[in-house]
This record gives C-alpha cells, structure tokens and sequence, in this order.
C-alpha cells in the first residue's frame, strides 16, 4: 500500500528551501513566461530592521526575456525562512509541478 504524496499548496507557502537558497517559481501575468529563481538567503534576502513582524525580507523585481514587464515579489520570512507574508505583483505564483509542465 504506497500513499500519494498531498500536492503543495502554494498559496500557504510559495517558496521551496533548498540548502542555502530559498527557491521561488512564478509565471508573468503578460506574457506567461514561466521564471524559477534560486535566492540565497544571506544575500538576496535581507535582514528586517524597519517595520514588519519578520525577521528577513525579500523585495525582487524580474523581468522576462519575452516582455518588458516588471514581476515584483516581497516577502517576509521567521528566522526558520518560512514565510509570514508574501506578495507577488505582475504574475502568480507556480507549483513546482506547474513550472515542470
């Protein structure tokens, strides 16, 4: 008897951490050109010294190679990297399964 895996609910938790980085996958809301992102977490993500409940925070603009428009993600994560809030504007979040697709 195997158990399937639950799919990942990526409207709780966008973000796949992965060592050293914090891996994000996303898709323009324009274009639909889909984006995997590897983060580090000491460089990329930064400490949260102004407002806010968390202690790091993320602020990342993309832009594509098939349009010109601005993928913003902000984020704030716990010391553990888990997200408390998050923010994606210009596009929408993907499941690892979706990127794959």
């Amino acid at each position: 008897m195997f158990f399937k895996k639950k799919p990942r609910d990526i409207g709780k938790n966008p973000f796949y951490d992965s060592g050293n980085t914090v891996v994000v996958h996303f898709e323009c809301s324009k274009c639909g050109e889909k984006f995997r992102s590897h983060l580090r977490k000491y460089y990329d993500v930064s400490v949260n010294y102004g407002k806010g409940k968390g202690v790091y925070r993320l602020d990342k603009e993309f832009i594509g190679s098939k349009c010109q428009n601005k993928i913003q993600i902000m984020a704030e994560f716990n010391r553990a990297f888990r997200p408390l809030s998050f923010e994606i504007i210009g596009g929408r979040f993907l499941s690892k399964e979706e990127y794959e697709e």
